[in-house]
């Protein structure tokens, strides 16, 4: 297995060189040099995974070059070595997060030891350095996709809460992306690098729901063998996310107040209160001011959660969004399936269009995700879309998609001679015989016949000059 690089910075010739050649033995790669400025030259042109530095140089000092080396690479692990140990020192080595502070003399085998726990623990921060990097791509707004009216306010209400410690209350119909919503206002917070702990309150029943959020101690209750944290506690420091909370019953909603009030509670069957500093963000697809009225939902906690309201429209409230949403799940379900749908047909576009979604976004993405893995490569056509897209369309629409079966019928009826036949000829045939029909149903008005085959009236009369058609034919 390959060795990572260590750069040993020391003005002491025979340590420096001791420390060069113990570290090469056990597979190393090795670069040493006297001073801070050499340091800051070399780490231009190679990535260091540890830096080795004493602490006193007549110029810059060790624990202030490992803070200039990081400007570049922000994960560099790091050791500092002194003659002259003093607390102050160490306390300031730890605050700006050197791994180590070694004082000599030291034993070179114990310098081994912690060059391995040192590169074991840069490699763990550059690990979640990249977590945290997919998380933001993954919950950033270029997957809350929509470029309509509606959309363009909830971006921009996003953005003005992201980085707050406000409640926020979003609300909206199931499949609308409620969830999304949340992901993105924490990881564009200052508790982005925090958990983000989510918990769907309609998922779990009532009677585990209260240890769910505040923990437990032993013996609590029947099967509490041990202690155990609840949601809250974990998310401290960070965020919660409260899906559905129009399901949370009444006696738990009086405890989630006090929470949001004084950012305390107690555990199941504790008397200890723990302190959290948890913001909390919650959704639900509840009337909740009905709930209110019907005495089914705490009308002070509603007013708590509600400091900033976010509600997320409809899909078919907003359907200019659908061709984008279209383009974005298409690619990527190629992607993660290995397909290659090229596009939709206008006349499968105006389908998907005039649909009413009521499952929203996810059952338009559902469908996509089904489309790709079934039909594979081409493009979506009427004939890939499920018979419910043709019951309440409109009429024009329906006579199309008549058309488009009755062709296709006709298509998978039609059996290839024997001695085969002339292609060419025939799409001509069927060409021809379309634009008269178009024709006669016009009163071979060009204009009209032209719309009719969806086509410009400068291509139809094209087309009926080579054929050479004409009324009396």
């Amino acid at each position: 297995m390959t060795k990572e690089r260590i750069l040993v910075v020391d003005d002491d010739v025979t340590l420096r060189k001791a420390i060069a050649k113990f570290l090469s033995v056990r597979g190393y790669f090795i670069d040493s040099v006297k001073s801070p400025e050499e340091a800051l030259a070399v780490s231009k042109s190679e990535k260091y995974a540890l830096v080795i530095t004493d602490l006193s140089f007549e110029t810059l000092n060790g624990i202030d070059l490992i803070s200039e080396l990081r400007k570049s690479q922000p994960n560099l692990a790091s050791i500092v070595i002194t003659g002259h140990a003093t607390i102050e020192s160490a306390i300031e080595a730890t605050r700006r997060g050197v791994f180590h502070y070694l004082t000599k003399p030291f034993n070179l085998d114990e310098m081994g030891a912690l060059v391995e726990k040192a590169l074991e623990h840069g490699k763990l921060k550059e690990e979640n350095s990249r977590l945290q990097d997919e998380l933001q791509k993954k919950y950033g707004f270029e997957h809350i996709v929509g470029v309509s009216d509606e959309m363009k306010y909830l971006f921009e209400t996003i953005e003005k809460v992201a980085d707050t410690d406000s409640t926020v209350l979003i609300t909206g119909e199931s499949g609308t992306g409620k969830e999304l919503v949340a992901r993105a206002i924490h990881y564009h917070s200052h508790r982005a690098n925090q958990p983000l702990v989510p918990l769907n309150c309609a998922a779990i029943p009532s009677e585990l729901l209260e240890s769910e959020l505040f923990g437990h101690v032993k013996g609590a209750f029947t099967g509490a063998v041990s202690n155990r944290q609840g949601r809250f506690e974990f998310a401290n420091g960070g965020t919660i996310f409260l899906d559905e909370i129009g399901d949370m019953p009444l006696a738990i909603q009086a405890k989630v107040l006090r929470v949001i009030q004084g950012q305390c509670f107690e555990p199941v069957g504790s008397t200890r209160t723990i302190e959290v500093n948890t913001r909390i963000i919650a959704a639900t697809n509840v009337d909740l001011e009905k709930a209110v009225r019907d005495r089914r939902f705490r009308e002070d906690l509603y007013y708590r959660l509600n400091v900033i309201p976010i509600s997320i429209p409809a899909l078919r409230n907003r359907k200019s969004d659908i061709p984008l949403l279209v383009e974005h799940f298409l690619e990527k379900f190629n992607r993660e399936k290995n397909r290659g749908i090229t596009g939709v047909s206008e006349e499968a576009m105006n389908l998907l269009l005039s649909y009413s979604w009521p499952g929203n976004v996810r059952e338009l993405e559902n469908l996509v995700e089904r489309i790709v893995i079934l039909k594979g490569t081409g493009s979506v056509s009427p004939k890939d879309l499920p018979a419910k897209f043709f019951e309440n369309m409109p009429t024009y629409l329906k006579q199309e998609s008549n058309s488009i079966q009755k062709i296709d019928s006709e298509y998978k009826g039609y059996e290839l001679p024997e001695l085969g036949v002339d292609l060419k000829n025939l799409v001509d045939q069927f060409e021809s015989e379309v634009m008269m029909q178009a024709l006669e149903r016009t009163g071979w008005n060009k204009n009209k016949a032209s719309a009719l085959l969806k086509m410009n009236r400068t291509t139809l009369v094209e087309k009926l000059k080579k054929k050479g058609l004409s009324p009396e034919q």
